[in-house]
């Protein structure tokens, strides 16, 4: 009933930038939190980044002053611009949010995308 889609992931050089989307659709009551996870191979999966139903930002230190998260409300999207990218960003983004719905609070999962930094 609800779905993920995000979008925006490719190959960049060192130094560039790259602009990630997800879009909630589905019978939604209201979103509690979105982000981005990140996952590299052979790697743990770490938060990169979420925003709070209250507009509240979580960044991982190892992102702080370089990507940033907003949303639209009125398209259930959240954004994620990403610059001075480091080879270190390689990695598989997936998007999530809490979500309450008519089956509860739940969290849901975007395909993932990958976002190659080359140098």
């Amino acid at each position: 009933q609800v779905q993920l889609v995000e979008s925006g992931g490719g190959l960049v050089q060192e130094g560039g930038s790259l602009r990630l989307s997800c879009a909630a659709s589905g019978s939604i009551f209201r979103i509690s939190a979105m982000g981005w996870y990140r996952q590299a191979p052979g790697k743990q999966r770490e938060l990169v980044a979420a925003i709070t139903y209250g507009g509240g930002t979580n960044y991982a230190d190892s992102v702080k002053g370089r990507f940033a998260i907003s949303r639209d409300n009125a398209k259930n999207t959240v954004y994620l611009q990403m610059n001075s990218l480091k080879p270190e960003d390689t990695a598989v983004y997936d998007c999530y949010a809490k979500i309450d719905s008519g089956l509860g609070r739940r969290n849901y999962w975007g395909q993932g995308t990958q976002v190659t930094v080359s140098s």
